[in-house]
């Protein structure tokens, strides 16, 4: 019993450690980010603190001039990098270039909006520390002024009150309101809009926020241009100053430091001249300013291309269905579009799976009435369920994309589960299809040979649009002799006493009462360690991919299944977690 005991302690600490291994690459970028941030940070902070050039301005600063200065590194660096994740064709373009990225590399592609997050929270804690540091060093600026100060101190603070001398403070007299000095100069100015710049955007970024109105989250992230621009300026203004190269030869600090009241009068002691470094957060950025430039420029072409739309369908639980074409369109199983309505909104483009096969002549989207945008576009094309025939009368759309997602990676495993909730169904109907169209075609080998697809819903009327979709891919599978390729499971979580009776009475018939298909639907939440345990039993020594879509409780506990259940030995099963994201 304890030898069994330890077998199993043993085996859970090795697929720990597997899990670990697969989630490497994940870790290794976000301790890469940080250490480049720390090396930023401190190797700034000691060249600041002991560079001659600043002696004096440490004088008067202290420490906090290299808190201000080792800060303001990081936030270029991250500046430099907030853009990149979200720069849509970019992503796109490497995940294409299958040479320098494949494998885990190329799954975590896909957690592009959470390195963009993980930025966003470096810029806002390293833009709190220089806004702290420098608003001491505008008060330390201000008490060297006062009449208390003395000695070396406010000799350095009366420098530049005469001619052929440069000031090494900016605030001038003791009278000086520190707020109305600070709001005159391009420094002040462009980091009182950089922080409100700032706080705009992250307040705005919170779930709470972008589940009320994703439009108020829309706008105020536009707020990034005026970042921008004060951010490649602020240091235009050269507030903080340090001795220039010339004076150092002449004016030793060592020596002269303690010879202030001579600076006048002795030859080795003139007086030290002072200027402020160049502004360098210009060229942090500019790199992905133009490349993300390029993105909306691309954006913008793409955005007067053609769209006709063909088809608009009205389903039950308040979901659209637009079909459409677009000339030289081409797309994969899995991946999404972005839309935009100018009828509605000309700034706002809003995420959506495509639901139709590459192999199809039109490609399609679902939409579910979820905000504002979805409910006006909805009552832009009320629709009635039948075929347009006339599509000129109805809104104009734009589409750009199609852009990858993980579901692209479906076929590139021998067993691959699929779990959807809700309308997260969404990017699996392109799946689905491609498949039913792949069976189809008798010379093509796919290494895909066994597809669970997992469907959880609330409402039974919500199956109703995609029941078609697995009637029709049934059909086909038996007409084809593959039906052993796909198995799926539809999970209803809530119904009312009359479905209940309505279920119960109508058990017996061959086809579901819901659905219509063979399958018969289950009621309740699917048990995750049944179902992994049978699938692993199904399938030893393979590696079976997990695709999901849906609420984050479910993204953790189907990240703890692969964990659990995927095997010590590296000759056994081994489940691969993705997530789709947008």
């Amino acid at each position: 019993m304890k030898e069994r005991i330890c077998q199993q302690q043993e085996r859970k600490t090795v697929v720990m450690g597997c899990w670990m291994l697969n989630e490497s690459v994940s870790v290794i970028l976000a301790v890469s980010w940080l250490g480049v941030n720390l090396y930023l940070f401190i190797d700034t902070f000691r060249w600041y603190g002991e560079e001659e050039s600043f002696f004096y301005t440490r004088v008067i600063l202290g420490s906090t001039l290299a808190w201000a200065r080792a800060s303001a590194v990081c936030l270029n660096f991250n500046c430099m990098l907030i853009l990149l994740p979200i720069s849509r064709n970019l992503i796109s373009f490497i995940r294409g270039a299958s040479i320098c990225c494949r494998g885990p590399w190329r799954r975590h592609l896909d957690k592009n909006l959470k390195f963009h997050k993980l930025v966003a929270y470096g810029i806002a804690i390293n833009a709190t520390i220089h806004i702290a540091a420098h608003l001491c060093n505008l008060e330390r600026y201000h008490l060297s002024q006062s009449a208390e100060a003395e000695g070396l101190l406010a000799a350095l603070s009366k420098l530049g009150d005469t001619p052929n001398e440069s000031y090494i403070n900016p605030i001038r007299t003791s009278h000086s309101n520190t707020t109305t000095e600070l709001l005159s100069t391009i420094a002040g100015i462009t980091g009182l809009l950089i922080s409100l710049a700032l706080i705009l955007i992250m307040t705005s970024s919170t779930e709470f926020i972008r589940q009320i109105s994703y439009e108020l989250f829309w706008y105020t992230h536009h707020v990034f241009i005026i970042f921008f621009i004060s951010l490649s300026i602020h240091g235009a203004g050269r507030i903080v100053r340090g001795q220039t190269p010339e004076s150092l030869l002449l004016h030793n600090v060592t020596f002269c430091r303690d010879h202030y009241a001579e600076w006048q009068a002795a030859a080795q002691c003139p007086v030290p001249q002072f200027s402020g470094k160049e502004p360098s957060a210009w060229k942090w950025v500019l790199g992905p300013v133009v490349l993300y430039a390029c993105e909306r420029i691309i954006r913008f072409w793409r955005f007067q291309q053609e769209v006709v739309i063909t088809k608009v369908v009205s389903h039950p639980s308040g979901v659209l269905e637009l079909r459409m074409k677009k000339r030289n369109f081409k797309m994969a199983p899995g991946q999404y579009v972005l839309l935009q309505c100018p009828s509605i909104s000309s700034l706002e483009w809003h995420p959506f799976t495509l639901t139709s096969a590459p192999q199809e002549d039109s490609f399609s989207v679902h939409i579910r009435t979820a905000g504002d945008w979805t409910r006006a576009l909805r009552k832009a094309f009320e629709a009635e369920g039948q075929t347009i025939k006339e599509p000129r009368s109805l809104p104009r759309l734009a589409v750009d994309g199609p852009f990858g997602a993980a579901l692209t990676d479906v076929f590139h495993y021998p067993v691959s589960v699929c779990i959807a909730a809700g309308i997260g169904v969404t990017p699996f109907a392109a799946l689905l299809k491609s498949i039913w169209y792949k069976c189809c075609e008798s010379q093509t080998q796919l290494k895909l040979s066994k597809v669970y697809f997992y469907w959880i819903c609330r409402d039974p009327s919500a199956f109703e649009w995609f029941a078609d979709l697995l009637l029709s891919l049934e059909t086909r599978m038996s007409e084809q002799g593959k039906t052993h390729l796909l198995s799926y499971h539809i999970f209803l979580t809530s119904w009312d006493e009359n479905q209940a009776i309505h279920i119960a009475l109508h058990w017996d018939e061959n086809t579901d009462v819901i659905t219509g298909l063979k399958q018969k639907t289950f009621y309740g939440r699917p048990n995750w360690n049944n179902e992994f345990r049978q699938i692993a039993y199904n399938h030893p020594g393979s590696s079976i991919g997990v695709f999901s879509c849906g609420p984050k409780a479910l993204s953790k506990t189907l990240q703890r299944m692969c964990r659990v259940y995927s095997s010590a030995d590296p000759r056994g099963v081994h489940f691969y977690y993705n997530k789709e994201s947008f």
